[in-house]
């Protein structure tokens, strides 16, 4: 199995950054794709970006400009970069990969970490 561990969330002003941090751990065949999800109290999880293993980016339309999705191949880590924070982005930020182990294949969720945008 293939385990996700986020770090990074916090309390941050409007307007403010944060960087999260996401990294892979366990028996490794190889990580296709891996993104970043969030869910607010109340809504549904929402894809926010992803990269694929070959680091093209994708974005939800709601944080286009504002957050960079990044990854580092050889240590199994993905990031993301939130700048331009809004109370809207408040939300459980949950880490995702896809990956394959010799013939079989999964899927597997960090914990969560918490981001607050208040002042």
């Amino acid at each position: 199995q293939v385990q996700l561990v986020e770090s990074g969330g916090g309390l941050v002003q409007p307007g403010g950054s944060l960087r999260l941090s996401c990294v892979a751990s366990g028996r490794i065949g190889s990580i296709n794709a891996m993104g970043w999800y969030r869910q607010a109290p109340g809504k549904q999880r929402e894809l926010v970006a992803s990269v694929t293993s070959g680091g093209t980016p994708n974005y939800a339309d709601s944080v286009k400009g504002r957050f960079t999705i990044s990854r580092d191949t050889a240590k199994n880590t993905v990031y993301l970069q939130m700048s331009s924070l809004k109370p809207w982005d408040t939300a459980v930020y949950l880490c995702n990969a896809e990956w394959r182990v010799g013939l079989h294949y999964g899927s597997s969720w960090g914990q969560g970490t918490q981001v607050t945008v208040s002042s």
